[in-house]
């Protein structure tokens, strides 16, 4: 093989392999706003505007398995075609966050027992819905973290609209490779992510 022929081999392997090392794998843990700037956030657990009513994040940042961002991504790509965006409320959990939670409210109805942990600590559960061009949320008939019946999927008590917007979400997510959660409209798990390990990594405040 001529020489300049070699050279070409061995820049385009070095290439791939610096590609490679730089890539990060599936199962690490990225910030979202890292990937795309079409996000709202409203991170609940930031402030004391929860139903814990305690601030138990440092601070509002949104992390991720990067298999959970991508999926997400996708989604989003598809609500912004039809004039929407997703907002996030909580995103990746670390377990000494979910131990916080528990001494606050320990009740399983409410907050998973860290003892099993949740899909939250697993970097690939998020809480969302959605917004319109002009950023208002979507009425999806119940808040955020609301505990009631009326906030199962399966609830029909609701005008026409509020369903519409439910369906709307969840077709989205579920083609998108998540699954739902039966008791709570603004609850995706991406399939599968039950199998990763439960993680505490923090991150760095700003």
């Amino acid at each position: 093989m001529p020489v300049k022929n070699i050279r070409l081999l061995l820049f385009c392997l070095i290439s791939f392999w610096v590609s490679a090392q730089e890539t990060p794998a599936d199962s690490t843990f990225v910030n979202i706003k890292d990937y795309s700037s079409d996000f709202v956030f409203d991170m609940k657990y930031a402030t004391e505007d929860n139903f814990l009513k305690a601030q138990v994040y440092d601070c509002a940042e949104c992390y991720l398995r990067l298999k959970t961002v991508k999926a997400l991504v996708k989604a989003n790509i598809k609500f912004l075609k039809m004039g929407y965006k997703i907002k996030l409320f909580d995103c990746y959990r670390p377990l000494s966050v979910q131990k916080k939670m528990w001494k606050i409210v320990s009740n399983p109805e409410y907050v998973a027992d860290p003892a099993k942990g949740s899909i939250h600590n697993r970097g690939g559960a998020i809480d969302i819905t959605l917004v319109d061009a002009d950023g208002v949320e979507l009425d999806m008939g119940t808040p955020f973290d609301f505990f009631g019946r009326e906030a199962a999927h399966d609830y029909e008590g609701f005008s026409a609209s509020v369903l519409k917007n439910r369906k709307r979400l969840k077709k989205i997510m579920l083609k998108c490779g998540f699954k739902s959660f039966d008791s709570e409209w603004w609850h995706y798990n991406l399939k599968g992510s039950n199998k990763d390990p439960l993680s505490d990594f923090k991150w760095d405040c700003p």
